[in-house]
């Protein structure tokens, strides 16, 4: 793995955990040489992720839109930062850049990225793994709903497979190591989302 997309909150969150957490991914993966592609933005997890990641030698490579540019919010000293014409146009290109897909703590945004990219994967646009990042338990309820919509007959059991929950960094990176995607039917193109 070369590369790895993390979503994850545009604000700090009330737990400090959380941006220790992010602060720890950064310096994880760049002592793995795993590029970080993220969201751009200098503020909450996302500016702690960066700055951590920059601070122990990775390389991070941003990608905001050009709205979020004009609020000043992008971060500006980034390995690369893209800027591009629409949020569509952001999620496109991270997951262009990206080996694999992580959320950590986030709000809307986050978890609207972090199902897409996934909904990507069962509709067969991709093989790469998709992954929560379940910090203190953040991430607890969404899972028993997930696991609710299977048991439901919502969610195949190998979709709900493709989602990979793990409480540390470490151990979602093991899961991303040995990740083999299960056989999918390609039910549209991707400029077809």
């Amino acid at each position: 793995m070369r590369s790895l997309c993390i979503y994850c909150g545009s604000s700090s969150g009330n737990d400090p955990a959380y941006g220790e957490a992010a602060r720890a991914v950064g310096v994880e993966l760049a002592r793995r040489g795993i590029e970080v592609i993220y969201g751009g933005a200098h503020v909450g997890l996302m500016g702690q992720l960066a700055d951590a990641a920059l601070g122990a030698g990775g390389r991070v490579i941003g990608v905001i839109p050009q709205q979020l540019v004009r609020k000043e919010l992008a971060h500006r000293q980034l390995t690369a930062l893209h800027i591009t014409s629409s949020m569509h146009a952001r999620k496109a290109k991270m997951a262009e850049l990206s080996d694999g897909f992580v959320a950590l703590p986030g709000g809307v945004g986050t978890l609207e990225e972090i199902f897409e990219i996934w909904t990507w994967a069962q509709l067969g646009l991709h093989g790469k793994p998709v992954g929560l990042l379940n910090i203190g338990g953040y991430y607890d309820e969404l899972v028993r709903f997930v696991d609710h919509a299977t048991s439901s007959g919502f969610v195949r059991p190998e979709q709900r497979g493709m989602l990979i929950v793990e409480p540390t960094i470490s151990a979602l990176l093991a899961r991303f190591e040995s990740w083999v995607p299960p056989v999918v039917e390609k039910w549209i193109a991707r400029d077809e989302t």
